[in-house]
This record gives structure tokens, C-alpha cells and sequence, in this order.
């Protein structure tokens, strides 16, 4: 056997593995994220080496196999899945394809080929069958062939209606899903009962339809979105069916469009990759069908999927790749963060190479090797992480990741940082380098303490910081405040002009604020809005350094490990030195602002989208300094929404909840008062 069919078959038993677990034990950890890259690259595999398919290739089949706890069903309809495209290319050639098979079917290409988008709902496909308007069976999806009956569970969806409005016999199919909010309920009773969380509301939906006790179904609210009539007496067209649907008393989205051309299919498709997060259910693309059934009749099935319907897919947040090696990186309070060296993947459209695995009990945990194949998720702006460990395509060449026992930079002693004198004896999972004068810890110290949130030094990036301390022109931040122009120049990457750049940037961020410079610090477990907590209460540098613990932790905002952390700052000579140096070297600790009366007292704010007169952190602080709160969501109580260019979600809400909403000129007048 060659290698590359010992690889085939080892990709096989891993997507039928996570399949299986997806489809029919609906495994609430398992999301059909996870085995997408893995089908694409089998589908390559086996399209450039036909040889090698099998008739039980995942390739080959539809969908999984029927649980066994329900009465099974046969349909009347086989049932089919989309296939998937994820660019303007994939498109472009799907549009070919069915523009060449129509050619060869009628004769001549048509010129007046339309289609319909509908957003693709992510929950569990339904398929409704009624007689004479009253509703017979209701059944799950299945192989294709063969589904479950879940007639009795269905019925207590209110969505759904039970007799339709007009005396019809016709198959209809939809999609159930679980509202947002109630899937933040449901996983908060499950993480109390100590049960694995709901990955997705598509998992919830699936485990909740599978419940045998129909009162737990009804208790969840779900909802039905019907969007096809596969059998009975249907309209000449998708949109005409999607009306027609409507008219019997089914629910249905109402933000499908009828698009003349695939110039308007991508449009449609990058107005929701924006909105996504606007509905009360999960998407995660559109669905775009050729809109004459004419047309679809002629183009027909493959083997397992429509020709005349596609599904677009948003930019993937999870992803398979091949962890290459793990190295430890240490943070500026000397916890030391194992990350994996990842094969280039693509999560939420940008290629990633870097993934955290947080901390070593998250590797046992996981049970991750250098060398295994994982599942890589990125959500946002948030740092991409492992999540799983796909254990069937191992070889047999893994290693084992070994916990450190010395620093990787200084080779210092690591261990538990002390807690023993909070009053709880609180363990962190972290291991760190106690090593004081590590040159890790003190790099990232100062790239912290001259970074936007800190003093906001223009031109001392990463790199310069990185240069000056190797260099030995400083030994901590406080030293930058006493470099010139002379001491610069010499150094590579510098002439005059960039070194009085610095120089100037470094004078320039001397005056700053207290809560800047407490943020700037970087006391551990203290950030940005602790910061300006600590700094409103104490309003001076000398209150802050010679608070006790029980004042700390009196403060809204401060519990008792953040106010242990800042005690035990305070106790280091070496801090308390550090901090002298920086007032002896020029640095000008302002006093607290006091809110100023009559201005934005009383007013609470939500920023979104990019402002283009000034950062949002100067927004921020700007409303702070007039009296007003930042809000990171909108509710009913928002005084204001400040909207910038390519605002989020945040936008939609604010309207919806008729939240006043201040353009960036209306923004700029208004603190201007």
C-alpha cells in the first residue's frame, strides 16, 4: 500500500469519525467546521487520483446515517446537500458549469438566468410532510433516504403550523434553529450540571429535537424557517415558492433577494458577511438557487448534491492544520505561554501560522503532540487557539510536549507565582519565571509600558525597544526619558532625523495621566479599565502607592486578587525605585480629572465602526473626561451610539432599540459643550 493511500485512508476514519459525531451523535463539542478542510482536501486527493475512490468514501455519501432512538422514516423526496463555494472564482465556475449543461440540454444558452439568496440559517434541516393541509409526519434529514420520525416534538414548535391555511397536500422543508440567547441559557444550566456546552445553536437545535420528552423541546423555544416546497403543487419559481410558503402560514425569512446577475449575488453576499450577527439565529453564508424551476429541472442532481443551487460560505473561523513545533513565549509578569508553530491555515479570511495553547494543563487537557493535526478556531479579533486534537491521523511520529523546567530566555527557576497571602489561597494554572531581572519579562515590560494604552511613545515599536535594551542604552523604561539624539544616531536603522523623532516622542508622552500610568506598569491583573477605576478613587499617585488591601478591595471593580497583586507591587524596593526614577527623570503624573458638571454626566456611550477625526481609545477618554461612561453593549439605557465608518452589529441594535445614534461630526459638536 502506497503512503498516499495509507493517508487516504487515514483522512477517511477521521472525517467519518467527527461525521458521525456531528450528524448522528451530535456531539455538542463537534461543529461540520472541524472536517471541511479535511473533505476538501480528500475531495482533491481523490479527484486527481480517481483510482482511489471507494463507494464508502465521505466523498460519496450525502449525509450520516439515522440515530437509532427514533422510528425511522423513508422520504418521499431524497433529501440533498449544497455544495460549497468560498470565493468569486468558485462561483464564477459553478455559473459555467450550469450554463454549459443548459446549452447542451436546450440548444442555446439562456440569457435571462436569475437567482435567489437566502441567507443559510445554521440549524437542522426538517422536512415537513402535510395531507390535505394537516400536518402528517415531520422528519430529520437522515442519509437522504432514510430520516427520523420527529413528528411529535416538531408540533411543539409554534413556528410551525400545525393545519396550514389552505387545504394542501406538499412536501416543505426548513430549518430549525435555537435563538441566541436561549443557547447562552441552555449552556449556562449545562455547565452547572456539569454536561459539555452546545459548540453552536445548530448543535442545540439537533440535541434538543432528539430529546424523547417533548416538554424539554417545548421549554426551548425553537423555531422553524420553512424555505422549500419539494413535492405537492409548487410555484414556477424559488421566489415564487418562498411567497407561497409564506401565504400557507409557514415561517420564513424575509431577507432573501431575487438577483438578476452574479454582480448582485456578491453584493448581497458582502452586505450579511457584515450583518451576520444581526439575527436572532446563526448564519454562516447564503444559499443562491437559479430562480426558474424550468431551469432547475433541466440542470437536475449529481450524485449528491443540486447543480442548480450552491452554498456561499462565510470565511471559515475554525480550520484543520499540522502543529510543526511549540515554543514557550514569556509575558511581561513572567507567565509563560506555550505556542503552536501551525501549516499556514485560513480562519475568518486571513492565513494564520501561530495558534496559543494558553498553558500546559491545556496541552494534557487536549493531549496535543507536535505533530498532530488539529482544529485551529479564531473568533474576531481574539488570537487564534487549538481546540481540539484529531487523534485518528496520527502516525505514530509525535512528540510529546514536555512542561519547562527552566526559562527558555534567562534559564531561570519557574514555578507558581505566590497567592498564599490572599485570603482564598486561589492557584493559577500558569507557570512563570521567577527570575526578577529576566530580560523576557522586562522586554515585554517596556513594549507594554510604551504602548497606546500606556504612554504612547510615537516611533519606539517592538523592534526599537528590542535594539535599545541589546544595546544597553536602557535597562528599563524609565531610561528612555534621559536618551538624546547623540545616543541614538550611531545606532543601525537611525540618522539624525529618526533619533530627534524619538527623542521628541519620548518628551512629548512625559506629561500623562494617572490612570495611564497605572495601566503602564503593568501590575498584574490590572488593565485599562481597572486602571481608570483605580485612578478616579485615588485621584493622586501618592493615594494610589500607599493604599492598603482593604481600601483596594473596597473599590467597585477591585476583588481580592487584584488588590493583592497591587500590595505586593508596592512591597518590591525595586518598583518603588522605578517609579522614583521616572518622576526624577521628568515624567509628570497628572491628577485624576474630575467629571466636569454640566457636560456628559450621566450619559453613557457605545462606540462602533472607525472614527476619522481620532482613535476611539481618545474618543473614549475624551467622554470619560467630560463626565460620561463607555459601554462595550448597547441596551435601552445608552444614551448614545457614536457611529464611525463600517459600524457593526452594535448600529443595527442601537436602531432597532431607537438608541440615539451621533454621527462622528455630531460626536465632535457635542464634546465640544
Amino acid at each position: 500500500m502506497s503512503e498516499l493511500e495509507k493517508h487516504v485512508g487515514k483522512l477517511r476514519v477521521q472525517i467519518d469519525d467527527l461525521r458521525y459525531r456531528y450528524h448522528v451523535l451530535n456531539d455538542p463539542e463537534v461543529t461540520d467546521a472541524m472536517y471541511e478542510g479535511l473533505m476538501d482536501e480528500l475531495r482533491k486527493i481523490e479527484q486527481e487520483n480517481p483510482e482511489l475512490i471507494t463507494p464508502d468514501s465521505p466523498t460519496q455519501r450525502v449525509a450520516g446515517k439515522p440515530a437509532e432512538k427514533f422510528e425511522k422514516i423513508i422520504h418521499t423526496v431524497a433529501q440533498w446537500s449544497f455544495d460549497d463555494a468560498f470565493n468569486q472564482e468558485d462561483l464564477e465556475n459553478w455559473q459555467e458549469r450550469n450554463l454549459k449543461f443548459l446549452e447542451k440540454e436546450l440548444g442555446n444558452r439562456p440569457t435571462d438566468l436569475e437567482y435567489v439568496c437566502e441567507l443559510k440559517i445554521d440549524g437542522l434541516h426538517m422536512v415537513l410532510t402535510y395531507e390535505n393541509g394537516t400536518l402528517k409526519t415531520a422528519a430529520t434529514r437522515g442519509d437522504g433516504r432514510v430520516g427520523e420520525n420527529v413528528t411529535q416534538n416538531i408540533r411543539t414548535i409554534l413556528s410551525v403550523p400545525i393545519i396550514l391555511k389552505e387545504s394542501a397536500t406538499l412536501v416543505a422543508e426548513g430549518e430549525v434553529w435555537l435563538d441566541r440567547k436561549m443557547l447562552e441559557k441552555i449552556n449556562i444550566e449545562r455547565e452547572k450540571n456539569g454536561e459539555a456546552l452546545f459548540a453552536n445553536p445548530r448543535n442545540a437545535a439537533a440535541g434538543t429535537i432528539r430529546q424523547l420528552d417533548s416538554s424539554i423541546v417545548a421549554e426551548r423555544k425553537l423555531s422553524l424557517t420553512a424555505y422549500d416546497i419539494s413535492a405537492g403543487d409548487a410555484p414556477d419559481s424559488q421566489s415564487g415558492e418562498l411567497i407561497r410558503l409564506k401565504e400557507l402560514g409557514f415561517k420564513t425569512d424575509l431577507n432573501w433577494k431575487v438577483c438578476k446577475n452574479l454582480e448582485a449575488v456578491l453584493r448581497f453576499y458582502e452586505e450579511w458577511s457584515k450583518k451576520k450577527d444581526s439575527q436572532p439565529f446563526w448564519i454562516d453564508g447564503i444559499v443562491i438557487k437559479v430562480n426558474q424551476k424550468k431551469y432547475q429541472n433541466a440542470l437536475g442532481f449529481t450524485g449528491k448534491s443540486p447543480r442548480w443551487a450552491i452554498a456561499f460560505k462565510f470565511p471559515a473561523e475554525q480550520g484543520t492544520t499540522k502543529i510543526k513545533e511549540v515554543y514557550v513565549q514569556v509575558g511581561r509578569t513572567g507567565a509563560l505561554t506555550p505556542v503552536a508553530l501551525m501549516e499556514p491555515v485560513k480562519l475568518a479570511g486571513t492565513t494564520v501560522t501561530h495558534a496559543t495553547l494558553h498553558n500546559f494543563d491545556e496541552i494534557d487537557r487536549l493531549g496535543v503532540k507536535v505533530g498532530d493535526m488539529v482544529v485551529v478556531e479564531k473568533a474576531g479579533d481574539i488570537i487564534p487557539k487549538v481546540v481540539r486534537v484529531l487523534d485518528k491521523m496520527r502516525t505514530g511520529e509525535e512528540k510529546k510536549i514536555k512542561r519547562p523546567t527552566k526559562c527558555p530566555v534567562c534559564g531561570g527557576m519557574v514555578g507558581a507565582q505566590d497567592v498564599s497571602k490572599t485570603s482564598n489561597g486561589e492557584n493559577s494554572v500558569a507557570i512563570y519565571c521567577l527570575n526578577k531581572d529576566c530580560y523576557a519579562k522586562e522586554l515585554e515590560r517596556i513594549i507594554h509600558f510604551v504602548g497606546k494604552k500606556g504612554f504612547d511613545i510615537d516611533h519606539c515599536g517592538e523592534k526599537i525597544v528590542e535594539q535599545l535594551l541589546n544595546e544597553g542604552l536602557i535597562k528599563d523604561a524609565a531610561d528612555l526619558f534621559t536618551l538624546t539624539v547623540g545616543d541614538l544616531e550611531p545606532l543601525e536603522r537611525f540618522a539624525q532625523k529618526s533619533a530627534a523623532n524619538l527623542v521628541e516622542a519620548v518628551a512629548k508622552a512625559r506629561n500623562i495621566s494617572l490612570a495611564r500610568f497605572i495601566n503602564a506598569l503593568g501590575i498584574t491583573h490590572v488593565g485599562e479599565e481597572t486602571a481608570e477605576d483605580l485612578a478616579e478613587h485615588f485621584g493622586t499617585l501618592k493615594n494610589f502607592a500607599g493604599a492598603n488591601f482593604e481600601e483596594l478591595q473596597s473599590i467597585n471593580g477591585v476583588g481580592e486578587r487584584v488588590a493583592y497583586s497591587i500590595v505586593e507591587y508596592f512591597k518590591e524596593k525595586k518598583n518603588l525605585n522605578f517609579i522614583e526614577k521616572l518622576l526624577n527623570n521628568g515624567v509628570i503624573v497628572q491628577k485624576a480629572l474630575e467629571k466636569k458638571i454640566g457636560s456628559l454626566s450621566g450619559k453613557s456611550f457605545v462606540l462602533t465602526g472607525s472614527l476619522e477625526k481620532m482613535s476611539r481609545d481618545t474618543a473614549k477618554q475624551k467622554i470619560k473626561a467630560l463626565g460620561g461612561e463607555i459601554s462595550e453593549s448597547v441596551s435601552k439605557k445608552t444614551s448614545f451610539v457614536v457611529v464611525g465608518a463600517e459600524p457593526g452589529s452594535k448600529y443595527d441594535k442601537a436602531k432597532k432599540l431607537e438608541v440615539k445614534i451621533l454621527s462622528e461630526k455630531e460626536f465632535l459638536e457635542l464634546i465640544k459643550m
